[in-house]
């Protein structure tokens, strides 16, 4: 039972989506007590370190943010990256994660209307 019980705490896996495309998501089971902060410098951390152990680096693309609902409405995260390499031009282009208006966008759809969706900006 113990082992059935970790197995469902696992953290998800990094998924391939296309060629040097990847998304990770993750979901916060703390409810009102959770910290949405660290769940989303934790999916990007994990990328980034997901990127390292290739030799290379996490590119964002874009990135869905769902708040805490009731009823099981769990706060989520989903993140889009490329990894490219070290070398490649784009790598050397600061890029950030910034809030966009609408309510949803090409790469993701909002069933609830509450989520917050983000496109990666150069920086400037």
């Amino acid at each position: 039972m113990f082992l059935a019980l970790l197995a469902g705490c696992a953290n998800p896996k990094v998924v391939q989506i296309s060629s040097g495309v990847y998304q990770l998501g993750r979901a916060d089971h703390g409810g009102i007590f959770g910290n949405r902060d660290a769940l989303k410098s934790g999916v990007i951390s994990d990328a980034n370190a997901f990127a390292e152990k290739q030799g290379k680096v996490a590119i964002p693309v874009c990135a869905k943010e769902h708040p805490v609902g009731i009823l099981g409405d769990w706060a989520s995260f989903e993140y889009t990256f490329r990894v490219v390499d070290k070398s490649d031009p784009e790598a050397k282009i600061p890029k950030m994660l910034v809030v966009t208006d609408s309510k949803s966008s090409p790469e993701f759809r909002s069933m609830g209307g509450n989520d917050t969706f983000y496109t990666a900006q150069p920086v400037k």
